[in-house]
């Protein structure tokens, strides 16, 4: 793998992972296009190691505070919300994990899920604002909605957020369950990445995995930092014509 294909997938990774539009349909989308077939794992596990960086350091203060106090109850409801939001994850990637790779060789399958992603970015423009918090069931359903995130083309962020906001919690603190919520989910996919085993012609040069590290991790900063402030301007929604627009597209031409 060259330096310009390891800058490739670390942007690709920065800009996806967060921004509503999924990560994992562009790069599958990507590397049909471009013919990429990245040996082994350690590209994947260096870019999500990038952008988990990332989300860390925007989100350093709240979890510094959640942390370090976690003696509150507030806080513990809080991390304990978090902690039942992320079951559905685990049981669904590893008990569908061979069926879920499969997906990830259709194009079809990420063009339909990126509809999906599309309709459901679009309907967050027509949620009825009412004032919720986070509870037990509330956590449970964005939890589910980022299990079936899992599967190629549909949204993690734009499927939580979403899944928060029609439950009538803020735009505000929907995203910023949704972003921590990632720092477990980004971890999980990292660590089933790095188990796999890695044959010897897969394995890459030291610049080639730091190069894609630090293109995640700065673009990533940068596409999170940029997605608040959309959200804060009420303008989420608009992501859908695009997700629906290159889904459409990835169906005609592939």
């Amino acid at each position: 793998m060259t330096i310009l294909e390891a800058i490739i997938l670390g942007v690709i990774q920065g800009v996806t992972e967060f921004l509503p539009i999924s990560s994992s349909g562009h790069l599958v989308i990507t590397q049909e296009i471009l013919d990429m077939n990245p040996p082994g794992n350690l590209i994947e596990v260096a870019t999500h190691l990038g952008t988990l960086i990332s989300v860390i350091t925007i989100y350093k203060n709240d979890i510094f505070n959640v942390l370090s106090d976690f003696i509150f109850s507030k806080n513990r409801k809080f991390v304990f919300f978090l902690l039942i939001a992320t079951i559905p994850s685990i049981l669904f990637g590893l008990g569908g994990r061979s069926i879920i790779l499969s997906l990830f060789e259709s194009t079809k399958m990420v063009s339909v899920c990126l509809i999906i992603t599309g309709l459901i970015l679009l309907s967050s423009n027509r949620i009825y604002k009412s004032e919720s918090t986070f509870n037990l069931r509330n956590s449970f359903l964005i939890g589910i909605s980022q299990a079936f995130a899992i599967l190629p083309g549909i949204s993690r962020s734009g499927m939580t957020i979403t899944i928060g906001m029609m439950l009538g919690i803020s735009s505000k603190e929907a995203a910023r369950f949704s972003f921590l919520l990632a720092i477990p989910a980004i971890c999980g996919a990292g660590i089933l990445t790095a188990i796999e085993p890695i044959p010897e012609s897969a394995k890459l040069k030291f610049e080639t995995l730091l190069t894609a590290f630090l293109t995640s991790f700065l673009v990533g900063f940068f596409c999170l930092k940029w997605l608040l402030k959309i959200l804060a301007k009420g303008k989420f929604h608009l992501f859908g014509y695009y997700c629906i627009i290159i889904g459409v597209l990835t169906i005609i031409i592939f």
